[in-house]
């Protein structure tokens, strides 16, 4: 960390400019958007991407990009004109970042003589402002930490509230609410999935933050949390009470002779917890079938996703990951036996299914050991990687895509069912008895996810999800599931093929 920054940012009050020590963070913050970011980009983008942040600190400020120079005005007046910064070949990203990094300082500088909201803004805003800006062109989910949300994020507080909600970046203003917990606080309060929360308890959230906004929410149980959410089109204040959190451990019973294991997230221990589950139910006689709950499962840790495909999977490919830079292209195999000894599996997915959770719904269905039912899932299928700064705050930048053992990428696309439920209980029977007389609704759905490669167009990918559209799961859908999984003919007819 800099600690001369926040000096440099109480002096830059009255006139001083902390240029060395902006250089210094945003030159590492460029090299590494450089070099490992999954889309490239030049030195001559980032400098004009960036400039975009003083910009929107204040309004009278413009970017004028010709030909190979890029010119910085207020109104109609010249401050500053530099010609676009470029990689030569055989140039290490840390040169060019660096070089893109001084150029855009000079920038910065003749701004901040010039204006004085940039001068009240202060140079961490000038710097949150610039990754902000550069990240807008890139994908929704690589964003700039300020150094006291990573602090925040670093620490492991005891004591710390849950609320029973999570938040995701969204487009425009504040972020969306993806979850909200059965009988949690934020369930109480009234909000639902798909609402926009705009403010926190008073502070205005920024777009694409959903890490500034967790933040936010963090408080001592016992305490309220204002927020400011919109639905429909409509605002309305909602207070929510922060009570201990509860762990998320996987919980397993047996229905009907179906073993039901639930997943809620991906933790250091669900690899371990799924495997208990399973032994502990075959040590009384093996069940007819096993049914996966990923409803809800917002994803976590990769390395899990890969640990609890191996429990139900021989030898062979669970997914692999693709980038630009060499250490983001792995293979993830699978090695082990199957502790659950061949017999039917089903995996239960819904619209908020996400990440890791997708990952294991689509390496067991690829692999032809599971059906899937439900609806689209989430489409999350960018891995972000942590970028520490000098400055105290981390870039968590998208460097690599999902790439499904099938072939087909994750992301925008989401895993497709092989039994639909989005009509409801009523329709996912009607297509249960279809999957029985040998029909397959979601067949040529399927076929289509399957031959997809990357890149996929936005208008393929929502046009394939049409298919089933995400929506939430209820408990009702499950015997629907359990059905499915006693039926070899069904579920063999459920599968991707």
């Amino acid at each position: 960390m800099l600690p001369c920054l926040g000096a440099a940012q109480e002096v830059s009050r009255t006139g001083a400019y902390p240029r060395e020590e902006m250089r210094l963070v945003l030159g590492a913050g460029f090299a590494a958007i450089l070099e490992r970011h999954l889309e490239s980009a030049t030195p001559a983008d980032l400098l004009v991407w960036s400039l975009a942040g003083m910009t929107s600190i204040d309004s009278a400020l413009s970017v004028q990009r010709t030909g190979r120079n890029v010119r910085l005005l207020q109104g109609e007046r010249l401050l500053l004109s530099r010609s676009l910064p470029e990689r030569a070949e055989g140039e290490s990203f840390a040169t060019a970042g660096g070089a893109a990094a001084d150029r855009l300082t000079l920038f910065q500088q003749a701004g901040w003589n010039a204006s004085a909201a940039i001068r009240a803004a202060g140079a961490s805003a000038l710097i949150r402002h610039s990754f902000e800006a550069i990240f807008s062109h890139f994908d929704p989910f690589s964003r700039y930490i300020t150094p006291e949300e990573a602090q925040a994020a670093r620490e492991r507080r005891t004591g710390e509230a849950g609320l029973g909600l999570r938040l995701a970046p969204g487009r425009g203003a504040g972020t969306v609410v993806v979850a909200v917990a059965a009988g949690s606080p934020a369930a109480e309060a009234g909000l639902h999935v798909g609402d926009r929360v705009l403010s926190i308890d008073g502070t205005r959230l920024r777009p694409r933050d959903a890490a500034g906004a967790a933040g936010l929410l963090e408080g001592p149980a016992g305490t309220n949390v204002l927020l400011l959410i919109e639905r429909n089109r409509r605002r309305q204040e909602l207070t929510l009470r922060r009570v201990l959190p509860h762990g998320s451990p996987v919980t397993a019973e047996r229905v009907d002779d179906v073993l039901m294991i639930r997943i809620p997230a991906f933790s250091a221990q669900t690899e371990r917890q799924v495997a208990a589950a399973l032994l502990a139910a075959f040590s009384q006689g093996a069940p007819k079938a096993v049914v996966l709950d990923l409803r809800g499962n917002r994803g976590g840790l990769l390395s899990q996703a890969a640990a609890v495909a191996d429990i139900f999977l021989g030898p062979g490919e669970a997914f692999r990951t693709a980038g630009r830079h060499a250490e983001a292209s792995r293979i993830y195999v699978t090695a082990g036996g199957d502790l659950a000894q061949g017999v039917p599996l089903v995996v239960v997915v819904d619209g908020r299914t996400a990440s890791s959770a997708e990952i294991v719904a689509a390496a067991l269905s690829d692999r032809g050991r599971a059906a899937v039912i439900g609806t689209s899932t989430t489409g999350k299928g960018l891995v972000q990687l942590v970028v520490p700064l000098p400055d105290g705050g981390e870039l968590l930048m998208s460097w690599s895509r999902l790439i499904m053992p099938a072939g087909w990428p994750l992301q925008d696309i989401g895993v497709l069912p092989g039994l639909c439920t989005t009509g409801g209980p009523a329709a996912a029977a009607r297509a249960l008895t279809a999957l029985r007389a040998g029909s397959r609704p979601m067949g040529a759905a399927q076929a289509q996810q399957g031959a997809m490669r990357h890149p996929v167009p936005a208008v393929a990918a929502e046009a394939l999800r049409a298919a089933c559209p995400p929506a939430e799961v209820p408990n009702e859908d499950l015997p629907v599931a359990r059905g499915l999984a006693l039926d070899t003919a069904a579920a063999g007819a459920a599968m991707a093929q």
